[in-house]
């Protein structure tokens, strides 16, 4: 049985940072339930004190990523006061990272989110990725930095987008029985050219989403998109021409969007 906790993520910009370090640490508590409360953007006192109130209501650990030192210490006497842990997860690595380079952090809120040239970089990335999704514009695919191709639901698109979000110009080609493939793909094997990559998946778990894609739409879940054996010949085909190519290949079976875009990025790095 899952147990349910209150878990309070507080911070004085978006909160995606604080987020994310909280997903990636409760991954490792299956019997453990939370019920987030997300504070963005807390930059006052009285911004804190609506905060403490909800705490009190609610009874949880208390997560935080605030640079402000009266904001930090008033949140931290208020959950000493209510006997609660309050964890600054920044702190070990921005301390760590001060001592090593000998100077002192910035202690400034949303850095990471200023107008810089790496921001207007991921959205081109973005903007790349949406207008050369599923095939679009073939005509414009040596403007990426990497191309995917694959069959139907092995994750081309999701995994394009996380690769924007890193300012990587993703485009991607679906692999379609008795469709040729865009022209334009087999002429970029220059050096200068973009990465191009396989994606596959097993036969069996392809079935499997195709057929929840179909019901979600609320369609024909038997037809050949979802029979056994032509997705296994599909799939086949898809590889004899990943290898013909010698296009690397990832198979996406078992990975999360995260860790098939991981292995993208090794492979655009070596």
């Amino acid at each position: 049985m899952r147990e349910r906790y209150h878990l309070h993520l507080v911070s004085d910009a978006t909160g995606e940072t604080i987020h994310s370090v909280a997903r990636a640490c409760l991954s490792q508590f299956d019997s453990v339930e939370p019920e987030e409360h997300h504070w963005s953007l807390v930059r006052t006192v009285g911004q804190i004190e609506k905060v403490l109130a909800s705490i009190a209501e609610n009874p949880g650990v208390v997560m935080f990523t605030i640079v402000d030192e009266e904001l930090r210490l008033r949140l931290q006497d208020g959950c000493r006061a209510l006997q609660l842990p309050c964890i600054p997860v920044l702190d070990p690595v921005i301390g760590t990272l001060a001592n090593y380079f000998g100077v002192e952090s910035k202690g400034e809120a949303g850095r990471q989110h200023v107008l810089n040239a790496e921001y207007f970089e991921r959205i081109d990335a973005m903007t790349y990725a949406m207008a050369n999704d599923d095939g679009q514009s073939a005509w414009n695919l040596r403007s990426a930095d990497l191309i995917l191709v694959g069959v139907s639901r092995t994750s081309k698109t999701p995994t394009c987008m996380y690769l924007a979000n890193r300012g990587i110009k993703a485009a991607n080609v679906p692999f379609v029985p008795n469709v040729p493939l865009p022209a334009e793909l087999f002429q970029l094997n220059d050096p200068g050219a973009p990465l191009i990559v396989g994606l596959t998946n097993s036969p069996e778990r392809l079935i499997q989403l195709r057929r929840n894609r179909l019901r979600s739409l609320a369609q024909e879940d038997e037809t050949d998109y979802v029979k056994i054996d032509i997705v296994r010949q599909e799939v086949a085909e898809a590889r004899r021409l990943f290898t013909d190519q010698r296009w690397p290949v990832i198979d996406v079976t078992r990975r999360s969007i995260e860790e098939t875009a991981a292995a993208v990025m090794q492979l655009l790095e070596n």
